[in-house]
C-alpha cells in the first residue's frame, strides 16, 4: 500500500493531507437484466465465499479498515482547532440530561445521565417528588461504557421491571427482568433482539417476540414467558416463518407469500385485562395488515384465532388502546393525514370502525396518547407540533397550550390525567413540564442549564420549489443578524423516508457552529411523513428521485437567497439520510463542498443482500425486479461515481457492528470515490471512519459521541473555510 502521511501540512496556506491508501481493484462482471455491470471493489463486502458468511469480515478487509482508519484520524486528529472545538463539545455533551418520567402505581421511572457519565443510568421513586432510587447504571455492569439499556417495560403496579441491554451498539438486546423494590434481578434472561410486548394481568409472565436466530433478521417469534422458567419453555403465539398462519386463506401468491415473509413482519399487542391481543403483520413501510384475538379462547386450547380487522389498507398504525371489549387505534388508513377510530372488538371488520378524531387536510396526525377519559392527539402542523385534547367520545377539550413553535410529545397513563410534556425546539432546550390535561395546568419539572444563549439564534422556515415544482418546507436556524451576503458556512442536512418526520429540535453542539456564523437548515423531503401519507409515497420506489430533487433544490435555494455559495454549502445526513447525501453528491457534485454520508446505504443494487436490507424492500424496490433495477440503478450512488470528477470533500462513518445498515456500503464507496474524484486528495479528500466499537449509531458511550460530533464539526469547518492556516 501506499503510504500515508500522518502529519498536517501546510502549503501556501492551504491546509492539506496525504492521500489516502491504495485499495486494490478486482473486478467482479455480472449481467443484470441484460446489462453488463462490473463491480470492482466487491471483494470489500467481506467473505462470500460461502453465501451463509456474506459480508463477514476477513483480514484482508479487516486491515484495509485498519489503514483508512488511520489515514482519516491523521486527517481530522490534526487539524488547527481540533482540540478547543473537543473540549468545547465536551462542556456541552457533559450537560446532565433527563428523560419524562413513566408512571406506574405510586412509582415513576425515569433515566438521567450527568456530567461525564457514560450512559443514562435509570431511576425509580415513590412518588413524583420521592427519594429516587438507582435501578440500573450501565457502567457498574460494563466498566467500558459499552453496554447500554436499551428499554425499560415495568409492570402495571411498578413492582416488577422487564428491561434490555445490549453492548457496542449491535442492537441485539438481551431481557431481564427486576424486583423494582429490592433491586434484585431475577434469573429469567432471555436472549435474541427481544423487543417486550405486554405483562399478563397478574404480572405472573409477559408476552415477548425475539428473533430465534440473531443471523436471520427474518426470524421473528412471538412467545409468552412465565417467571421462573427457562424461556425455552415459552408458549409460542406466531413466527414470522409460518406465512400461511397468517395469510393461508387470503388467496395470495405464492410470490406474494414469500415478499411477505421479509417485510418487518409480525407484531401483537395484548390488552392490559389479558383478554384481547392485536395482531399485525408489516407488508411493507406504508401498509400492514391486522387481525384481533381472543386470548381467553388461547389460554384455553392453545389455538390463536385471528379474526380479520383491516386487510389489504394502505397505511400505517400509531397508538393504540383497549377500553374493555373495544379498542381506539391511531391509523392513517384511508385518510392519509391519519384519524383515529374506535373498534368493537366484538365486530371488527375495518367498515365498522368509527372515526373519533376525524381525519383533517391540514393536519398529520403523528402520534396518539391516552390519559384517563382522554385522547391526545400529536399533530404536525407544517411540520411543528401541536397537541390536541379529545374526550373518547370525540368531543374537543381544545389544545394544550405549548411553549412556543417546535416539537413536543406527551408521556401519559390511562388511569390519571397527570403528564409529561417534553417540548425543544432549535432555539430551546429540551424541556418537561408536569401537566394536567383535564385542567391545563403545567408547571416545569426539568430543563437542563446549557452553557449557551439561545437567545441570540434565529429561526426561521421558508417554503422553496422542487425541480417539478412541489413546495417543500425547510428550517434555518443561524446566529441574528448575519449577512445574506453569500458568504456563510451553510450545513443542510436531510433524510427524506420511511414516513419519518424532521422536525424542530434543540442541539447544544450546533452552538459553536452558530457562534462562528455558521447556518444549519433542515429540509422537510418528500419520502418523510411530514405531510401525510402521499408526502412519503411521494419518496419512495420510482418516486426516490424526488427526495434527491428536493434536497438539491434546497442547496439552490440557499445560494440564490443569500446564504451561501457552493464552496460553503456541505451536506449532511445519516442512514437513508446517508443514501441522500450519497445520492446527491454524485448527481452535483458542483453544488457542494463538503458531505457526511453517516452509516448509509450507497450500492443499490445488492443492498437488499444483507443484514435485515428486505425490510426495505417496499420503500425502494429491488434490483432483483427488472422494472425496479432500471430505477434504482439510474441512482444507486456506488454505481454512478464517475472517474475523473471533481467530487467534493467527504466523510463516510459506518459501524462494524451494526445491523441494521451494513458497514460495506461505506467501504466501497469510499474506495470507489478515492480511485475516481479528481479533486485534490490532500485538500479535498474522501476519508471512512469505521468505528470498531459501535453499531448503526445508538447505545454510543458519551466519549465516543463526543469524538464522533467533533470528527464531523471539525470536517465541515475545515472544508467550508471556518479553519485558520
Amino acid at each position: 500500500m501506499k503510504a500515508f502521511l500522518s502529519v498536517l501540512i501546510v502549503a501556501g496556506g492551504t491546509l492539506a493531507h496525504g492521500v489516502p491508501p491504495e485499495t486494490k481493484s478486482e473486478p467482479v462482471t455480472e449481467t443484470i437484466h441484460g446489462e453488463t455491470v462490473v463491480d470492482p471493489y466487491r471483494w470489500l463486502e467481506g467473505d462470500n465465499s460461502n453465501p451463509e458468511n456474506m459480508g463477514i469480515v476477513n483480514d484482508e478487509v479487516a486491515s484495509w479498515t485498519d489503514s483508512q482508519n488511520g489515514y482519516t484520524r491523521s486527517v481530522l486528529d490534526n487539524l488547527p482547532g481540533r482540540a478547543a472545538l473537543e473540549s468545547r463539545l465536551r462542556e456541552l455533551m457533559e450537560v446532565p440530561s433527563i428523560g419524562s418520567p413513566s408512571a406506574y402505581g405510586n412509582r415513576y421511572f425515569y433515566s438521567r445521565r450527568e456530567g461525564s457519565q457514560p450512559q443514562a443510568v435509570r431511576y425509580v421513586s415513590d412518588g413524583l417528588n420521592g427519594d429516587e432510587r438507582v435501578l440500573l447504571d450501565p457502567q457498574e455492569i460494563d466498566p467500558s461504557g459499552l453496554t447500554t439499556v436499551s428499554w425499560t417495560a415495568p409492570n402495571h403496579d411498578g413492582s416488577l421491571m422487564a428491561f434490555g441491554m445490549y453492548t457496542a451498539g449491535d442492537e441485539n438486546s438481551t431481557l431481564y427482568v427486576m424486583d423494582v423494590e429490592s433491586g434484585e434481578w431475577f434469573a429469567d434472561e432471555i436472549p435474541g433482539k427481544v423487543n417486550f410486548s405486554g405483562w399478563l394481568p397478574d404480572s405472573s409472565g409477559f408476552f415477548y417476540s425475539r428473533l430465534e436466530d440473531l443471523d436471520d433478521a427474518y426470524s421473528s417469534v412471538m412467545k409468552l414467558h412465565k417467571l421462573g422458567t427457562h424461556h425455552r419453555q415459552d408458549q409460542e403465539l406466531f413466527r414470522q416463518k409460518d406465512i400461511e398462519f397468517f395469510y393461508g386463506n387470503l388467496n395470495k401468491s405464492e410470490a406474494e407469500l414469500t415478499a411477505l415473509k421479509t417485510t418487518w413482519g409480525p407484531f401483537g399487542m395484548p390488552s392490559e385485562d389479558g383478554r384481547w391481543m392485536t395482531v399485525g403483520y408489516w407488508t411493507g413501510t406504508a401498509g400492514v395488515d391486522l387481525w384481533i384475538a381472543d386470548l381467553s379462547e388461547w389460554f384455553r386450547t392453545g389455538e390463536l384465532n385471528l379474526v380479520p380487522m383491516a386487510i389489504g389498507k394502505m397505511g400505517r398504525i400509531g397508538g393504540a388502546h383497549f377500553d374493555g371489549d373495544r379498542m381506539f387505534i391511531q391509523h392513517s388508513f384511508d385518510a392519509p393525514n391519519g384519524t383515529v377510530s374506535v373498534v368493537d372488538l366484538s365486530n371488527p371488520a375495518f367498515e365498522n370502525w368509527q372515526a373519533v378524531v376525524p381525519h383533517d387536510e391540514d393536519l398529520v396526525i403523528e402520534g396518539v396518547n391516552f390519559a384517563r377519559g382522554i385522547l391526545a392527539v400529536d399533530y404536525l402542523e407544517s411540520a411543528k407540533t401541536r397537541i390536541a385534547l379529545f374526550d373518547y367520545n370525540g368531543n374537543s377539550k381544545g389544545d394544550l397550550e405549548l411553549p412556543g413553535i417546535g416539537s413536543g410529545g406527551l408521556v401519559t397513563s390511562d388511569d390519571r390525567t397527570e403528564a409529561f410534556l417534553s417540548f425543544s425546539s432549535y432555539n430551546m432546550p429540551r424541556s418537561i413540564y408536569r401537566v394536567d390535561l383535564a385542567s391545563g395546568d403545567s408547571e416545569l419539572w426539568a430543563r437542563p442549564d446549557v452553557p449557551v444563549d439561545p437567545s441570540k439564534i434565529e429561526v426561521k422556515q421558508v417554503w422553496y420549489d422542487s425541480k417539478d415544482g412541489t413546495p417543500v418546507s425547510m428550517f434555518i436556524v443561524h446566529k441574528k443578524g448575519i449577512e445574506l451576503d453569500g458568504n456563510n458556512p451553510t450545513i443542510l442536512y436531510g433524510y427524506g423516508g420511511f414516513d419519518i418526520s424532521m422536525t424542530p429540535y434543540f442541539s447544544s453542539t450546533m452552538f459553536p457552529w452558530y457562534e462562528k456564523g455558521g447556518v444549519y437548515a433542515v429540509a422537510n423531503l418528500r419520502g418523510g411523513g411530514e405531510y401525510g401519507n402521499a408526502w412519503h409515497e411521494a419518496g419512495m420506489l420510482d418516486q426516490k428521485q424526488n427526495v434527491f430533487d428536493d434536497f438539491i433544490a434546497a442547496g439552490e435555494w440557499l445560494v440564490e437567497n443569500g446564504y451561501t455559495n457552493p464552496n460553503q454549502l456541505g451536506i449532511a445526513g445519516g442512514s437513508n439520510g446517508g443514501l441522500l447525501t450519497g445520492a446527491t453528491v454524485v448527481q452535483r457534485p458542483d453544488l457542494f463542498s463538503a458531505a457526511i454520508s453517516a452509516v448509509p446505504l450507497l450500492d443499490m443494487v445488492r443492498y437488499q443482500n444483507f443484514l435485515m436490507a428486505r425490510y426495505w424492500v417496499p420503500e425502494y424496490g429491488t434490483a432483483e425486479d427488472p422494472e425496479q433495477y432500471k430505477f434504482i440503478k439510474a441512482y444507486s450512488p456506488y454505481h454512478n461515481v464517475k472517474p475523473g470528477t471533481k467530487y467534493p470533500a467527504v466523510l463516510f462513518t459506518a459501524g462494524e457492528n451494526d445491523t441494521r445498515v451494513h458497514p460495506l456500503h461505506a467501504r466501497k464507496m469510499a474506495a470507489m470515490m478515492q480511485n475516481a474524484t479528481g479533486s485534490d486528495p490532500e485538500a479535498e479528500p474522501i476519508l471512512l471512519w469505521v468505528d470498531r466499537e459501535a453499531g448503526h449509531g445508538g447505545g454510543k458511550p458519551l466519549h465516543l459521541r463526543i469524538r464522533d460530533v467533533a470528527d464531523q464539526r471539525i470536517f465541515m469547518m475545515w472544508q467550508l473555510g471556518m479553519l485558520e492556516d
